[in-house]
């Protein structure tokens, strides 16, 4: 029996060793499973943590304990993570009212704030003028960094100088003609205030959208200005406009004029030059045979004359009956016969100085 509780014993206690160290084993495979998680969540956040985007009309600053470092443009970055830090900064361009407050729907009417919009001119006038500023950030780091709220520094820039270029015109300018010199005056000085506050912004345009009078019956009274003064420019559009067309026209009459007397003029110098080559031969046969010439000359002085002129023959003694009228053929046969006689009486003569010749 002794034997027998030995082996017993060693039986027994051979097989309680084994399940002794089971349970010991498990409790590392639990733990194990369990870190593997805690593990993977660890790596997952510092992979979130340490990349980043930045947008195409974006720019981020970088710090590093707070303190900022680089400026990085869009795309993908990585950083150390619980180190650094990024901060994200809209580039685009920006804008905001002044003098009214934007609808939120577009059925809604524009809402003036007249404390915004209302100011006094140089002759003393008040007239509500609405303004719109376009901005965009210039410098990241400045525009987190060197103010609080640089947009409201810019708005409030913005209302001084207008306020202060305003005061410097006129409400007749302010409302109808020197809009754009306005406008350009007061982005000057924006640009310059700008440039001392060093808030990171830069002013892109500032444009004034409205001008009109406090009051309804002002209002109407600078319409009317208003529609006189464009009446005006209509009219001085239209008188430079017939200006240019009868200006040309003139222009080409006159020429006409002026070619037409120089025409006119060489036509008559023409003519008198060859009535002088004319006279010069007439009298070259003149100095050779004066009479001749001087008969020949009477009948074609004769010979132009007469055809115009009602010739009447009378007797001198007052009695219509003894009167003769002759006609053309009888004036013509008369010429004819005085010519017929001229060429015997020439014919004569030039015998007659042959025999004294002779």
């Amino acid at each position: 029996m002794a034997d027998n509780y030995r082996e017993f014993k060693a039986d027994n206690t051979s097989d309680s060793a084994p399940k002794g160290r089971k349970p010991k084993k498990e409790h590392q495979s639990i733990g194990q499973f369990a870190i593997l998680p805690i593990i993977i969540i660890l790596l997952a956040v510092l992979s979130y943590e340490s990349v980043y985007s930045i947008g195409e009309q974006e720019q981020g600053v970088v710090t590093t304990f707070g303190r900022a470092g680089d400026v990085v443009t869009s795309g993908l970055h990585f950083k150390i993570p619980f180190v650094q830090r990024v901060t994200k900064v809209n580039t685009t361009i920006l804008g905001f009212p002044i003098g009214y407050r934007e609808a939120n729907d577009s059925a809604e009417a524009q809402e003036t704030i007249d404390e915004e919009s209302l100011m006094i001119t140089s002759d003393f006038n008040f007239v509500n003028v609405d303004f719109y500023v376009e901005y965009k950030v210039s410098d990241p780091i400045k525009y987190l960094y060197n103010s609080r709220e640089p947009g409201m520094i810019l708005k409030n820039i913005a209302q001084s100088c207008i306020r202060n270029v305003i005061s410097n015109y006129n409400v007749d300018d302010v409302i109808t003609t020197g809009k754009s010199e306005i406008q350009a005056a007061i982005k000057d000085m924006i640009i310059q205030k700008l440039e001392e506050q060093d808030i990171g912004l830069m002013l892109v345009n500032i444009s004034m959208q409205d001008a009109e009078p406090p009051t309804t019956e002002v209002i109407e009274a600078f319409k009317a200005v208003e529609t006189a003064k464009q009446g005006k420019e209509t009219a001085l559009n239209n008188a430079n406009k017939y200006r240019n067309e009868k200006i040309p026209e003139a222009t080409a009459s006159a020429d006409k004029i002026v070619q037409e007397a120089e025409a006119s003029k060489q036509e008559r110098i023409n003519e008198a030059s060859a009535q002088q080559i004319r006279f010069e031969e007439m009298y070259e046969e003149y100095s050779k045979n004066p009479l001749i010439t001087k008969q020949r000359m009477f009948y074609e002085a004769m010979e132009d004359v007469l055809p115009d002129v009602e010739l009447i023959i009378d007797d001198g003694s007052g009695e219509i009956n003894k009167t003769l009228y002759l006609d053309e053929l009888q004036i013509e046969g008369i010429t004819q016969a005085g010519a017929d006689k001229g060429s015997g009486n020439d014919a004569q003569s030039d015998n007659a100085t042959q025999d004294t010749e002779d």
